[in-house]
């Protein structure tokens, strides 16, 4: 049947396929996000406040923009079984007339939906790969030249297999972020297990209070 869900090792394989191409970004931008918070130039003072501030944020925006938007709203918003912004522009016209105002409004939103989408798709990558490169200076600093050819390689080697298309590339890198995910959680847990404290971020009140005392810098 066309309408049934999927299931078993289908169903498995989509979701390995989702991890690899859709949660590996969401999975990722956290890490160098919180870096670049505290980074010297313009970020915050790495005090306990607003470091409990900053994780707050980090999970109550996790949770409203899977939970809260993929689950509730995108995934159920297809158009005869598409997605993204363009293909949701042209369901949200319906029966609304070709000149009125409302239509332009729309169209309006739609182009600039579209324009966030590109702009993440060339800010993203370069940004998640370069923080990952510049990783290599921790062991050790002989590395530092050679980041940029580094990252520029590993940026074109992924573009290439673009090609390829989503789902093929989702079946190489779920995987790895099946790995990455679990290397993530130990590291977590471990950290969690020496500073308990940590999980007061969950209440968005630290959130809040970051915003309060932060103002402009927060935003």
């Amino acid at each position: 049947m066309k309408n049934e869900s999927p299931q078993g090792r289908y169903l498995a394989g989509l979701m390995l396929g989702a991890l690899g191409v859709v949660y590996g970004d969401i999975g990722t931008s956290p890490l160098y996000a919180l870096r670049e918070c505290f980074h010297d130039k313009h970020g915050v003072a790495a005090t306990p406040a607003n470091v409990m501030g900053l994780l707050s944020l980090f999970f109550w925006s996790l949770i409203i923009v899977v939970t809260v938007k993929y689950l509730t709203f995108v995934l159920r918003a297809d158009n005869k079984g598409e997605g993204g912004i363009l293909s949701l522009l042209a369901l949200a016209f319906g029966e609304t007339p070709a000149l009125s105002k409302t239509r332009a409004a729309v169209v309006v939103f739609g182009i600039f939906g579209a324009a966030l989408l590109y702009g993440d798709g060339v800010i993203t990558p370069s940004i998640s790969v370069l923080s990952a490169v510049e990783g290599l200076e921790i062991a050790t600093t002989k590395f530092s030249p050679y980041i940029i050819p580094i990252t520029i390689a590993v940026l074109i080697g992924l573009f290439a297999t673009q090609k390829y298309g989503s789902g093929r590339v989702g079946k190489v890198f779920g995987p790895i972020m099946v790995l990455w995910f679990v290397v993530l959680a130990v590291l977590g847990l471990r950290g969690i297990l020496l500073e308990p404290s940590v999980l007061g971020a969950v209440n968005p009140w630290h959130a809040f209070q970051f915003f309060l005392a932060n103002k402009y810098q927060a935003f």
